[in-house]
């Protein structure tokens, strides 16, 4: 017994070790005050069991806590489910979503007076609470909360030059090199989103569902059917930098929003122009020009799922991350809906509901919108809170249990939790321990908005 006592010993300090490594890369200090108090707590309990293993009661106290633990590790490697935690099918008629419906579209509608008279005699109900959302600040201009002069228009110059790059979108095809066999031009699309800094890349059947009903972004087109006889949608998936999130709602939070939108688009932009260099149609789907949800074709491409904030939860980012797509006529082989048990966890999570500032996140189970289950925000609470304090918010990605940078300790908890319920309450239990359970949402901005350029690139 002990030699047994020496291995749960070495295994379980270098549990700690490991937790207290990630949690100083992490900066979370508080994690890293109780990972090294839980170090030195467990090296004397483990030691105190090995010597004084001959006295009788701790000797029968020592075996009980032996099969603790090994029936503790067999139930938390049996993967099982009850049928309430698995996934919802959605049903074959679904209705699809109206982008004139969003939120960013009914905000433009203050500077096309015609446009709003159309669409309030058709919902009146709206535009009381619409009119008082739109007499508040633009996002990252002057007047909001957390307003900087210096750096908050930087979000803006990135969202403009977005703005001015949706002509990329289309193109004319290239005639040559359609010989390509389809599994070697989907690697070859993998590859080459994620030499331009894509985390992951997916295809999805195209489903009717994807689309938009009618395009409502901009006032070109508003109202415009949507119809898009593409196939093939490959979703690109870029991670923001968790650091930055983790400064939710301030400033940091918008300027790595922005910039991740910037870079999903590049890469969307030179997959479909590669597309059309090899003979195929395609149509880059960015940040204000999409003709698609990109959060249920990407969980359709198997690469998350749809979690409580009603925003993509990837495998491995979670929500921490930012999307593009791009249809195409190409017979790329499409991947499948896949259950990585994130929904489960949100059912029992509830954190970002709990610390949404808002209040637009439910605690509830998923309603039945558009003709399946899904979570879905009050969007109206939602984007009213982005224009009082001039970002767009992200606390809900902040303090979700997912947010976490991708190294192994954190691998290896997106692997236990993925097993069974109970692993996911107990995972939660910890995370709520050394992350805490309600995060205070900072004062003002830090003094430090953008990181300093490295050695030898300054002024």
């Amino acid at each position: 017994m002990k030699n047994l006592n020496i291995v749960f010993l070495i295994a379980s300090e270098l549990l700690f070790l490991l937790m207290i490594h990630a949690s100083i890369e992490e900066r979370e200090w508080r994690a890293t005050l109780l990972s090294g108090i839980g170090f030195c707590i467990n090296g004397i309990f483990w030691a105190g069991l090995i010597h004084f293993g001959d006295v009788a009661w701790v000797g029968v106290g020592n075996r009980v806590v032996l099969v603790a633990l090994v029936l503790g590790g067999v139930i938390a490697w049996i993967p099982w489910f009850p049928e309430r935690f698995r996934p919802q099918e959605r049903e074959k008629v679904m209705d699809r979503f109206d982008e004139r419906d969003h939120m960013f579209s009914r905000n433009n509608l203050q500077y096309h007076p015609e446009l709003a008279q159309k669409y309030y005699s058709r919902f009146p109900g709206r535009q009381e609470g619409d009119t008082a959302t739109h007499a508040l600040p633009e996002l990252g201009q002057r007047g909001g909360r957390y307003y900087d002069s210096t750096y908050s228009p930087m979000a803006d110059a990135a969202f403009s030059i977005l703005d001015r790059s949706r002509g990329l979108a289309c193109g004319e095809i290239h005639e040559d090199g359609t010989g390509i066999r389809p599994e070697l031009l989907a690697e070859a699309i993998s590859r080459l989103g994620r030499y331009y800094g894509a985390v992951d890349v997916g295809v999805a059947e195209l489903k009717p569902y994807h689309l938009y009903s009618h395009a409502g972004r901009h006032a070109q087109g508003w109202g415009e059917s949507i119809g898009n006889s593409h196939s093939r949608a490959v979703v690109i998936v870029v991670a923001m930098d968790v650091m930055r999130l983790k400064q939710a709602p301030l400033v940091p939070v918008l300027l790595e929003s922005s910039r991740q939108y910037v870079e999903s688009a590049k890469i969307a932009n030179i997959v479909a122009e590669y597309l059309r260099f090899k003979g195929f149609s395609a149509r880059a789907h960015t940040d204000g020009n999409y003709q698609l949800l990109c959060v249920p074709t990407a969980v359709s491409a198997g690469l998350g799922e749809l979690g409580r904030m009603g925003i993509f939860m990837h495998r491995v980012h979670g929500p921490c991350v930012r999307l593009s797509v791009v249809t195409t006529d190409a017979p790329l082989p499409a991947g499948e809906e896949a259950d990585f048990r994130m929904a489960s966890f949100c059912r029992i999570c509830k954190k970002c509901a709990r610390n949404c500032p808002s209040r637009a996140i439910s605690e509830g189970d998923e309603p039945i919108s558009r003709g399946f289950r899904h979570w879905a925000v009050d969007q109206e609470r939602c984007f009213a809170f982005w224009k009082r304090v001039g970002t767009d918010c992200g606390f809900c990605i902040r303090v979700c249990p997912y947010t976490k940078p991708d190294t192994a300790l954190h691998r290896l908890v997106r692997w236990v939790i993925s097993r069974n319920p109970l692993n996911q309450r107990v995972a939660l239990m910890f995370d709520d321990l050394l992350y805490g359970r309600k995060i205070p949402i900072p004062k003002g901005n830090p003094k430090e908005i953008l990181p300093h350029a490295g050695s030898g690139h300054g002024l």
